[in-house]
């Protein structure tokens, strides 16, 4: 390969003891992370978005083209105008467009089309895909890419001590009239993102254990 294009990785080999434990830790934390759909309206933080969207964005990606945008919306009207298109979206779903399945599935956690929490987090990041245009490359494993840098930015905020929650309203093109997003960049999810409401509950779940997930061989 010619000069420049790669450089020396900087690592350090932890001892096995160091390891075990340091990745114990992080396992610890994480297995709280709960979704949350109960918000308060108390003000977070940007510093912490902007690290946890710094974190996202060194996921890998497919050709390293890194096929994301991550829009923060913090603005009370243009969140209000989030709610509002989504719940009809949604209200759309729950009443003609969920196939039976699908909801019956969605019944013990108890979701429906309300979605106050875009209006009442303090902040709501809407993810979006960027695609091929005139002016972007065409890119490669686009979902993929995105959903690895999902995952880390909901380890980041949550190591940080901030709830979220992954909502898919469908459709979700309104999102690029309310964000302001050219076409080539598609809607992937919204998350709000703030601290749990005093009251807050979550429905109570089972996660399956590690020898049911998990596969040596």
């Amino acid at each position: 390969m010619s000069a420049g294009v790669t450089e020396r990785l900087d690592s350090t080999r932890l001892p096995a003891a160091e390891m075990v434990r340091a990745a114990r830790t992080f396992a610890d934390v994480i297995v709280t992370r709960r979704s949350v759909r109960d918000f308060a309206a108390t003000p977070i933080p940007g510093e912490v978005i902007d690290q946890a969207i710094r974190a996202a964005a060194s996921a890998p990606s497919g050709a390293n083209l890194q096929p994301w945008r991550f829009v923060v919306v913090t603005d009370p009207d243009r969140k209000r105008r989030l709610r509002e298109a989504a719940e009809t979206e949604e209200r759309e779903f729950y009443a003609h467009r969920a196939p039976a399945d699908w909801l019956e599935a969605l019944a013990p956690i108890g979701t429906d089309w309300h979605k106050p929490f875009l209006e009442i987090a303090p902040a709501v990041i809407v993810v979006f895909e960027i695609h091929q245009s005139d002016h972007t490359p065409k890119p490669y494993y686009v979902k993929e890419s995105c959903g690895i840098a999902v995952g880390l930015l909901i380890a980041a905020l949550h190591q940080a001590g901030l709830a979220t929650l992954t909502h898919t309203p469908s459709p979700m093109r309104f999102l690029n009239r309310i964000c302001e997003r050219p076409a080539e960049e598609r809607p992937f999810l919204v998350m709000p993102v703030g601290y749990p409401a005093a009251d807050a509950t979550v429905p109570r779940l089972e996660r399956k254990s590690l020898d049911e997930v998990m596969i040596r061989q």
